[in-house]
C-alpha cells in the first residue's frame, strides 16, 4: 500500500474501491489495529502515529468509534446495556445517551436482546454504542454490506442525521454508490493500494477518467435547491450546478436544499435544440473532456456548467458526428423522471 491523502474535518469521507484495494486495511491502520512498517496519521493536529518519530498511540487511546459489517453486540446483554457498555468506559464528552437513542430511533428497543432485532436495528445499536464511546473519529467498515435493500433504505436516513448533527469526521468504507451519493462530502477513491483520486463528491462523480464513470450506475451528484412548484404540471423547478432543471413534483419548501443525481445514461447530447420533444430539460453547457470507455464501446463526455458538471455516456459515433471535443458548446437533454432526488442536502459545516 502506498497512500497519502488529506481531507477536511468534520465531514464524511467515503472510502470507495474494489475488493482487495486496501480500504479495510486503511481503516485498521487509522484505528491502530494494524501497525504498518511506515506511516504517519494525524487527526485535527494530533499525531496518532508517526513511525519516523517512534509515535504510536494505542487503539484504546485514539478515541476512534468503530462500526463493522456485523454488529458485534454482546448477545447476553440488552440493547440498553450494550449501549451503556461503551458509555461507561468513555471519557466525559458531549454525546449523551438520550440524544443518541433519539437520533437513531432505538428507544423502543432498549429492553430487547440482540437476537430479537432485525439486521438494520442491530446496526443502529452498534452505531449508537460507537457514538457513546465519545469518539473523535468514526470509522465505518461497510456497515450496511450485510443488509438487504429494504434495511439499507431504513438505516441511511439515520446515518445522514449522524453526519449532520454530531459534526464528527467519518471514514466510511463502502462498495455501494448509493451510499456514497447519499452520505459523502468527500470521496477517497482507492485502487490497488493507492489513492486514485480524492475530492468533493460533485467533482469526483463528474470525472469521466475515473473508474466510477465506467460503472453501470455512473452519474454526477449535484447539490441543488428548490426554486418553485407547479401543481398543475406536477413539476418542481430546481437549481443544480447553475442550471435550472425540472423534476417530478416533490414535497419540499421553496429554497430547501437537495442532493440530486443525474445518471450518465439518462443524458442525450445535441448541437441544436429539437422543436418538439417530451424531454423537459435542455441545458446549455461546454464539453470539458471526452474519455473512451473501451469495454462498453462508448465514450464519457464531461459537460461543464457555470457551477458544476455532469457526465453523458454516448457512442464514439455520436462524438464524431457532433464534433464533441474539449471546449465545444453542447446541449444536454435530460428527462425529468431520470433525475434522482437523493434527499435533503446536508448543511455546510461552519468553520471552527
Amino acid at each position: 500500500m502506498d497512500m497519502a491523502f488529506e481531507v477536511s474535518t468534520p465531514g464524511l469521507t467515503a472510502v470507495f474501491g474494489p475488493s482487495g484495494s486496501g480500504k479495510s486495511t486503511l481503516i485498521a491502520a487509522v484505528a491502530g489495529l494494524l501497525r504498518p512498517d511506515f506511516c504517519r496519521i494525524e487527526l485535527d493536529g494530533t499525531v496518532l502515529a508517526d513511525t519516523d518519530a517512534s509515535i504510536w498511540t494505542p487503539p484504546e487511546d485514539r478515541r476512534a468509534g468503530l462500526v463493522f459489517q456485523d454488529a458485534r453486540l454482546f448477545p447476553h446483554m440488552s440493547v440498553e446495556t450494550n449501549l451503556r457498555y461503551g458509555l461507561r468506559r468513555a471519557p466525559h464528552g458531549p454525546i449523551r445517551f438520550g440524544d443518541v437513542v433519539s437520533l437513531l430511533g432505538i428507544e423502543p428497543l432498549l429492553d430487547r436482546r440482540p437476537h430479537t432485532l432485525s439486521g438494520g436495528e442491530r446496526q443502529r445499536v452498534a452505531i449508537g454504542r460507537a457514538l457513546l464511546a465519545q469518539p473523535r473519529l468514526l470509522l465505518m467498515d461497510e456497515p450496511l454490506a450485510s443488509l438487504d435493500s429494504a434495511r439499507k433504505a431504513e438505516i441511511l436516513p439515520y446515518l445522514a442525521r449522524i453526519k449532520t448533527n454530531l459534526r464528527l469526521p467519518v471514514l466510511y468504507v463502502t462498495h455501494a454508490m448509493e451510499e456514497v451519493a447519499r452520505l459523502a462530502d468527500t470521496v477517497l477513491l482507492i485502487e490497488a493500494g493507492s489513492v486514485a483520486a480524492v475530492g468533493d463528491l460533485p467533482a469526483i462523480t463528474a470525472r469521466g477518467d475515473l473508474s466510477l464513470a465506467r460503472r453501470d450506475d455512473a452519474g454526477a451528484v449535484l447539490d441543488a435547491r428548490v426554486l418553485s412548484h407547479d401543481s398543475v404540471r406536477q413539476l418542481t423547478r430546481i437549481e443544480a450546478g447553475g442550471a435550472d432543471l425540472l423534476i417530478p413534483l416533490i414535497e419540499a419548501p421553496i429554497g430547501a436544499g437537495l442532493r440530486v443525481r443525474i445518471p450518465a445514461r439518462e443524458v442525450i447530447l445535441a448541437r441544436e435544440a429539437p422543436s418538439a420533444i417530451s424531454i423537459h430539460n435542455i441545458v446549455a453547457g461546454t464539453v470539458r473532456a471526452v474519455t473512451e470507455d473501451a469495454v462498453r464501446h462508448a465514450a464519457l463526455v464531461e459537460i461543464a456548467l457555470t457551477r458544476g458538471a455532469f457526465l453523458a455516456r454516448v457512442t464514439p459515433d455520436a462524438v464524431m458526428r457532433l464534433g464533441l471535443a474539449a471546449g465545444a458548446p453542447v446541449l444536454a437533454l435530460i428527462k425529468s423522471v431520470g433525475i434522482e432526488v437523493l434527499g435533503d442536502r446536508p448543511p455546510a459545516f461552519a468553520a471552527d
